[in-house]
């Protein structure tokens, strides 16, 4: 079995998992309008204004470091500390999986506008904006010598560098695994790029922080947003040997390609992906209480999710509590799956569930049942799933279970 024994992140709701997720079970919103221009106003969630990366590079290195690898370096650099696992064993023996889809967004773009209007180009754009460099940089700062994977599946990426660091773990190719994602996407190209699919929510002067609204009938799409958020992962009898705290176990991992469109998702693909991670943690579905769902407040995306769920829970469903927190935080398109994640994480551990923000008006093609308004708690939960569907069809479920 695989412990989850430390939690980092640099989130929208801030740098400390436990007051994020204190946050989080008030239904606070850290979406707010990302365009000073109210005729262009589209919603985005940007990480902790309180994040300092000179804590974390000096003046020399920030330039060749984009944003994306700054949050994964504090981030992955506090799950470390938080599992207390610095010295826990030797350096080759620790994996680093990193999710992340699309690199440095902000480098390249800058690269962009500067090429265009002067012909010269920043000379470290390449190494700053490769998709790899967050994982490079966490092991330099951390020098770690195991492997150093990069995961860039589109908003299945982190969630699936959790699976495969798990998978690793159990195979006994790596004693110790920081796992999760980064992103930092939150820049003008990027937005018009996703406001020209038409899948960025829409709402009126003001009310920015109320537009992510999953499975509401009045639903519009989601809000961008940006963080790190890493789990560090180590066999059960490891961490009960070194006395770690477990804040959960990583019982089930499913992964599953839909293959029929790069941009709608399939029902039949979410549910191989939920049925295979319920397999494998050897839980039926009625054993499972929370699921953290993909949740994009997009019309076709939820009702998708929502079938897939009610095929694989059947007579069940009404005893399995949904939320999506991305009503809260927005997302992270690469790094969503290593948040949400974490907050499932954390769900399971405190036994509370967090929201699924702003729905007042369940669409009742969503046949689920929300977690509403604030949080609840659930002294009796015991299992949980995070799900993460992405473009390009491949859907990645996580499944956690505790004593």
């Amino acid at each position: 079995m695989v412990a989850v024994t430390g939690i980092g992140v640099v989130s929208p709701h801030g740098d400390d998992p436990e007051a994020m997720f204190a946050r989080l079970m008030r239904g606070e919103s850290a979406i707010h309008d990302a365009a000073p221009d109210p005729r262009r106003a589209k919603p985005a969630a940007v990480a902790t204004a309180a994040f300092d990366a000179s804590r974390w590079f000096t003046p020399l290195q920030l330039p060749g470091v984009d944003r994306v690898s700054q949050l994964a370096v504090a981030a992955a650099t506090r799950a470390l500390e938080d599992a207390v696992a610095r010295d826990a064993c030797a350096p080759e023996r620790i994996g680093i999986y990193v999710g992340c889809g699309m690199g440095g967004g902000g480098s390249l773009e800058a690269a962009y506008v500067s090429g265009l209007s002067s012909g010269r180009v920043p000379p470290l754009t390449i190494p700053a904006f490769m998709p790899n460099a967050p994982a490079a940089h966490v092991a330099m700062r951390l020098k770690i010598t195991g492997p150093a994977l990069t995961y860039s599946i589109a908003c299945s990426s982190s969630a699936v560098a959790i699976g495969e660091a798990a998978k690793a773990i159990r195979a006994g190719e790596v004693d110790l695994a920081i796992a999760g994602g980064s992103e930092a996407l939150v820049v003008p190209g990027v937005i018009k790029a996703w406001q020209a699919m038409q899948t960025l929510s829409s709402f009126e002067p003001g009310r920015a922080a109320s537009s992510c609204r999953p499975f509401a009938r009045g639903r519009t799409g989601f809000a961008l947003g940006e963080g790190a958020a890493f789990l560090v992962l180590e066999s059960t009898a490891r961490a009960r040997t070194r006395g770690a705290r477990a804040y959960a176990r990583l019982a089930g991992y499913g992964l599953s390609t839909d293959a029929t469109h790069l941009t709608k998702p399939d029902v039949t693909g979410q549910r191989r992906a939920l049925e295979t991670a319920l397999a494998q943690a050897r839980l039926s579905p009625g054993e499972v209480g929370y699921c953290n769902a993909h949740g994009t407040a997009t019309q076709v995306g939820d009702v998708v999710e929502s079938e897939a769920l009610n095929a694989v829970w059947g007579r069940d469903i009404d005893r399995l509590r949904v939320s999506s927190t991305k009503s809260m935080h927005g997302h992270l398109l690469g790094a969503t799956g290593g948040l949400e994640a974490a907050i499932t994480v954390l769900a399971l551990y405190h036994r509370q569930l967090p929201p699924n923000a702003f729905c007042d008006d369940q669409d009742p093609a969503c046949r689920l049942n929300l977690v509403r308004a604030t949080g609840e708690e659930a002294p009796a939960l015991t299992a949980a799933i995070s799900s993460s569907f992405a473009f390009g069809g491949t859907n990645a479920v996580l499944a956690f279970s505790r004593d």
